[in-house]
């Protein structure tokens, strides 16, 4: 009975380390929807969910990649009225898709369940959002990923922009160098439930620049996973232009859009709102 118990303790770490590898290799179901995977794959993900990934399809902001509502598109500039009332340090972002869905649970995979297979298939997806900056055959742009911090980077064993732009730089049609330009000096408080200024005091000297000889005069491309409001990578750009970058632009595989819906509606009441006012006022 001794000589049993001693056999699966020696036992248990090395079946634990199969079934790991055997999840990887071979696993049961897909991570995203749950049907069973009937292809061998290192990325447990079914090719439906990966097929259903598609770039943004909606009027943009030509400088944030916001969506835009039906009354903006009439104002002429083509910005949204956060980069009217906040411009940001960027030439202009551009990413893939909206951050929800299918493409927001592949990110998900990579950044909080490690699955690094994922990297590849979401590098692709920002190669196809910095292609549509329309580069010049005669530049040669610096990518430079979003560090972080020190501490969640060793929490995290990986910086996912990192992993994303390297895959990225792979499937670009034309040759760009990656460069660590980036240091983020301190660690910042979630972003969530902070109102845009707020978000940006929270950013304000987060970054700094570690290599300015690579930057100065350069065209700097900076990319992450994910962009929210914009105020990571516009801080990005602030720092970075002044090292001397000429140009900043921003690129992510996943935005976050406001539900249009919902902002239509919001805005078609501060409409009203105002109308009432105004009426009241003239009578």
């Amino acid at each position: 009975m001794q000589r049993a118990e001693q056999r699966f303790t020696l036992v248990a770490p090395m079946v634990t380390v199969v079934r790991s590898v055997f999840s990887v290799f071979f696993p049961s179901d897909c991570r995203l929807c749950g049907i069973p995977l009937v292809n061998l794959s290192r990325l447990p993900v079914c090719q439906e969910c990966l097929d259903s990934i598609a770039p943004v399809r909606t009027p943009q902001c030509v400088q944030c990649g916001e969506r835009l509502l039906s009354a903006q598109l009439l104002m002429g500039d083509g910005r949204c009225q956060g980069c009217r009332e906040f411009e940001p340090a960027f030439d202009r972002a551009v990413s893939f898709g909206e951050y929800a869905g299918e493409l927001r649970g592949l990110i998900h995979l990579l950044k909080y369940d490690r699955v690094l297979p994922a990297a590849p298939v979401l590098g692709g997806l920002l190669a196809e959002a910095i292609t549509q900056l329309q580069l010049a055959t005669d530049t040669s742009p610096l990518l430079v990923p979003v560090p972080l911090h020190a501490s969640k980077r060793r929490e995290r064993g990986f910086n996912q922009a990192e992993l994303i732009v390297r895959s990225a730089a792979k499937r670009l049609p034309q040759s760009m160098e990656i460069a660590a330009a980036l240091q983020r000096k301190r660690l910042t408080h979630s972003q969530v439930g902070l109102s845009r200024e707020e978000r940006i005091a929270n950013m304000r000297d987060a970054f700094r620049v570690i290599a300015p000889e690579r930057v100065k005069g350069r065209t700097v491309i900076v990319v992450d996973d994910v962009m929210t409001t914009g105020t990571t990578v516009s801080e990005c750009a602030r720092v970075l232009k002044e090292a001397g970058a000429e140009r900043v632009w921003a690129a992510t595989v996943a935005r976050t859009l406001k539900d249009a819906a919902v902002t239509e509606a919001v805005e078609s009441g501060k409409q009203e709102v105002n109308e009432t006012a105004e009426t009241a006022v003239s009578v």
